[in-house]
């Protein structure tokens, strides 16, 4: 028996473990995040992150990456059924891989056109 069993008990030591997943998890998946979209961002040749997530998808590849990181946000979303902080995490790449998705599907990539004049 440690000593944390002796002084807490197993109930709490228990609710305590919930706590700090609830807590650190999260954060964890923010993190994981930003420096995947931060990483995704410099293959596809845009200077910062930012640019690329507003940015419409210019190729097929980044098309295909719009549409990976919707599927990625959607199962996360529905991960919070069970665990309520994955709605969180899920719904930045949520987001913005659908909106890409979708400026993509309806043909808006030409508004980033430097040669095209704004209507």
């Amino acid at each position: 028996m440690s000593v944390y069993e002796y002084l807490l008990g197993n109930p709490q030591l228990f609710i305590f473990g919930f706590i700090f997943a609830a807590a650190v998890f999260p954060l964890l998946g923010l993190a994981l995040f930003v420096a995947m979209f931060s990483r995704r961002a410099k293959r596809f040749g845009y200077p910062t992150t930012r640019a690329y997530l507003r940015a419409a998808p210019r190729s097929d590849d980044e098309k295909r990456d719009a549409a990976d990181l919707a599927v990625k946000g959607l199962a996360c979303c529905a991960l919070g059924v069970l665990f309520a902080p994955f709605v969180l995490i899920g719904l930045a790449p949520l987001f913005y891989g659908g909106r890409k998705f979708l400026y993509a599907s309806m043909g808006l990539g030409l508004v980033d056109d430097p040669d095209q004049s704004r209507a």
